[in-house]
């Protein structure tokens, strides 16, 4: 009975093993080898090239347009407003009229003492023709010393009088020429304080307008004091350019030079601040105006610069892929000492033409082989990976 039950399994244990061998022999030809695993696939990115030229070095800040002069027009006298020659918001120039107050009291002030004076000037010459026939009988003997005397101080009093006469009419004068109120300085008037028919005084604190002179305009801006002597140091070589932006900095609004740096750091803020003038011809500037400022502080010759996009921040500082020959990527840290225009200058890490990427980076690390997307392609993909991208 034992004999039986051995021999069915050692045929059961054959037929395993053989069949085993034809599954693989089936599997993996005789004198065969096994295929090597499947080969990573590159992974696309965007990639853009280490540029050496000319780097302009800016300081940024912050600042307020003000106007070159500004002045509050007010009136010298009192009077009822006849006359608004001026629209607001209107050019004006130094001297023209802005406005115009009665002027019939102040023209009969004129007239009063003009006429005073000319009573003075008839009383003078018969003054003068008694003293001449006094003195012509004084010759012969027939007028007194005294009574010589007495004439010739007469003539005196009434030249005097004639002088106070003068005085007085030259104050009148003034005084009616304050009727016409001119603007001081050239300049662009603002909203009226004041409407005709009014009764107006210099006391006033609106006084009737004010007007602002933009063409030159000012502008009065912030850095940190930490940037203080890299500024006198440019300073002491020449006017350092100053560029004007919008709050955006998307469009530039002027062009000037750096005209004062203040004498002392506010220690509020540890910052000091600088003074701008602008030509402002096409008045894009504004007083009140808030606007960022890019001071010109240097020019680096041959500077190298990536795209702002290439910069990533790690744990050890800024870095960038650098693509090599073979197409797979570094890692390779950078320096950078400033972004501007969508490019970054890099003081280390990079070398001239070298390739760098610029999207894509997310799925990246050292080793990673990629291929570079050109064209529709790369628009797409910087596209989407902008549409991924969290917003902070």
């Amino acid at each position: 009975m034992r004999r039986k039950i051995v021999i069915p399994t050692a045929l059961l244990v054959a037929i395993l093993v053989a069949g085993g061998g034809l599954a693989v022999a089936h599997k993996v030809p005789f004198g065969g080898s096994a295929s090597p695993p499947a080969a990573t696939p590159a992974v696309p990115v965007v990639a853009g090239m280490v540029s050496s030229h000319d780097v302009p070095i800016y300081l940024r800040g912050l600042g307020t347009v003000i106007a070159y002069n500004t002045v509050l027009v007010r009136s010298q006298i009192q009077g009822q407003l006849t006359r608004i020659a001026f629209t607001e918001g209107q050019p004006v120039r130094a001297g023209d009229l802005l406005a115009e107050i009665d002027p019939r009291p102040y023209q009969a002030q004129l007239d009063q003492v003009t006429a005073t004076r000319e009573r003075d000037q008839a009383q003078l010459k018969n003054a003068e023709a008694n003293l001449a026939r006094y003195a012509q009988l004084a010759d012969k003997g027939w007028a007194t010393p005294q009574l010589i005397d007495t004439q010739t101080a007469q003539v005196a009093q009434l030249q005097s009088a004639i002088k106070a006469d003068e005085a007085l009419i030259e104050a009148a004068k003034v005084q009616l020429g304050y009727t016409q109120l001119t603007s001081p300085i050239g300049g662009v008037t603002g909203i009226r304080q004041v409407d005709i028919g009014n009764i107006i005084h210099p006391t006033d604190p609106n006084g009737l307008v004010f007007v602002a002179q933009i063409e030159p305009i000012s502008l009065i801006f912030t850095l940190p004091e930490t940037d203080l002597p890299k500024i006198q140091q440019q300073m002491a070589k020449g006017p350092l350019s100053v560029l004007a932006y919008s709050q955006d900095d998307t469009i530039k609004l002027d062009e000037g030079k750096l005209t004062l740096l203040d004498n002392q750091i506010l220690q509020t803020t540890g910052t000091v601040r600088l003074k701008a003038e602008f030509s402002n011809k096409t008045h894009r500037l504004w007083p009140g105006e808030l606007i960022n400022v890019w001071l010109l502080l240097d020019t680096r010759h041959d500077g190298l610069t990536v795209p702002a996009s290439a910069v990533q921040q790690g744990q050890q500082g800024a870095f960038t892929y650098v693509i090599k020959p073979d197409n797979t990527v570094q890692t390779r840290p950078i320096t950078v000492s400033q972004v501007s225009g969508g490019q970054a200058l890099v003081d280390s890490g990079v070398a001239a033409n070298e390739q760098v990427v610029t999207d894509g980076q997310y799925k990246l690390q050292e080793g990673t082989r990629v291929t570079t997307l050109h064209g529709k392609a790369a628009v797409e993909a910087a596209a989407q990976s902008a549409e991924q991208t969290p917003i902070p």
